[in-house]
C-alpha cells in the first residue's frame, strides 16, 4: 500500500469526469493520498475588441470555475479532501505540468461512451498526457468504477510490459487479487495462410513469456492465469477483459509524443477507446 503519495484529477465537466472523480476518492482513500483536481481553460485566441465584450476572459473562466465548484460539492458529499486548481493553456500541457509541480504519481482521467472512430482516435487530450507524463495514468470510462480484484495485464516481454507486470502485482498482493496475463500474437489470414510455421513461432514466444511472467506472480504469492490469443492485439485485450469480467487492464506506453504515433494504429490508445474497464497506462520503467 502507500505505492503513491499524491493524485491528480482531471475535470472537463463531463459525467466521465465527475465519475472519475468519484472512483479517485476511494482510490485517495485506500493509498492514504493527496487530491488536486484541475480544470483547464483553453486560451483565448481572438480580438477581444471585434468580440464587443469588455470582460471576455471573465466569461471564458467561468467554465474552469463552475467546474471546480462542482467537484467541491462532489468531495463534500463523500467526506474527501481535495485541493482545487484552475489554470488557463493547452489543456494535455497544463495537465502533465501540473502533475509536475504538484509531484503526483498518478494522473485520473474519464473517458465518455464514443462510437466508431471516436473509439480508434481516443480523446487528444487523453493520448498527449499519457504520451508526455512519465507515470501512471488510470483512464476511468463513463459508468464503471475502480476495483483490483481481477487484474488484465497485456504482456509480450518488452521492458515497458515489465513495468506493467510489477505494477499489476504490486496492487494484487495489496487488494489481494489475481492476475489474468494475455499476450496477444499479431496475426491475420494472409499471415497465417503465407507464412503458418512463422505464426507458430510467434505463439511459442508467447508461451515462454507468459511462463516467465506466471512464475515472477507466484513467487510474489498472487494467483495468476495466462492467454496467448492471435489477431488484432487491441481487439484481442478489450475482448478478453470483456470476456473475463476483469476489473482493471494494466499496460506498458512506449512514451511516444508525437500525436500521430499516439493516435493512429497504438494498441494502447486503442485498447483505452474500447476497454469495458479501467485503462492504467504505465509510461514508466521499473
Amino acid at each position: 500500500m502507500s505505492r503513491y503519495n499524491k493524485i491528480l484529477v482531471a475535470m472537463d465537466g463531463s459525467e466521465a469526469s465527475k465519475n472519475a472523480l468519484r472512483q479517485s476518492f476511494k482510490l485517495a482513500f485506500d493509498e492514504k493520498m493527496w487530491m488536486t483536481v484541475v480544470a483547464i481553460d483553453p486560451p483565448y485566441l481572438g480580438d477581444m475588441e471585434l468580440v464587443g465584450i469588455s470582460n471576455i476572459k471573465d466569461v471564458l473562466k467561468g467554465k474552469g470555475v463552475g467546474i471546480l465548484e462542482e467537484a467541491a460539492q462532489i468531495a463534500e458529499e463523500a467526506k474527501a479532501s481535495i485541493k482545487t486548481r484552475h489554470e488557463e493553456g493547452e489543456p494535455f500541457e497544463k495537465i502533465v505540468e501540473i502533475a509536475a509541480e504538484e509531484k503526483c504519481d498518478l494522473i485520473v482521467m474519464g473517458r465518455r461512451g464514443m462510437t466508431g472512430i471516436e473509439r480508434t482516435l481516443m480523446g487528444s487530450v487523453t493520448a498527449k498526457v499519457i504520451g508526455h507524463f512519465k507515470g501512471r495514468t488510470l483512464v476511468v470510462p463513463e459508468d464503471t468504477t475502480i476495483n483490483w480484484g481481477d487484474i488484465l495485464i497485456a504482456y509480450d516481454g518488452s521492458k515497458y510490459s515489465e513495468a506493467a507486470l510489477f505494477e499489476a502485482i504490486d496492487y494484487a498482493k495489496s487488494y489481494d487479487g489475481s492476475l489474468k496475463i494475455v499476450n496477444a500474437v499479431y496475426t491475420n489470414d494472409e499471415f497465417i495462410a503465407n507464412a503458418p510455421d512463422v505464426v507458430e513461432k510467434m505463439v511459442e514466444k508467447a508461451k515462454e513469456n507468459l511462463s516467465s511472467a506466471k512464475e515472477k506472480a507466484v513467487q510474489e504469492g498472487v494467483e495468476a492465469e495466462v492467454f496467448v490469443r492471435e489477431g488484432e492485439p487491441y481487439d484481442v485485450i478489450t475482448k478478453l477483459a470483456e470476456e473475463l469480467k476483469t476489473s482493471t487492464i494494466i499496460m506498458g506506453s512506449r512514451g511516444k509524443t508525437q500525436l500521430g504515433r499516439i493516435l493512429m494504429g497504438s494498441v494502447t490508445s486503442r485498447v483505452i477507446g474500447y476497454a469495458p474497464c479501467p485503462v492504467m497506462v504505465i509510461n514508466k520503467l521499473v
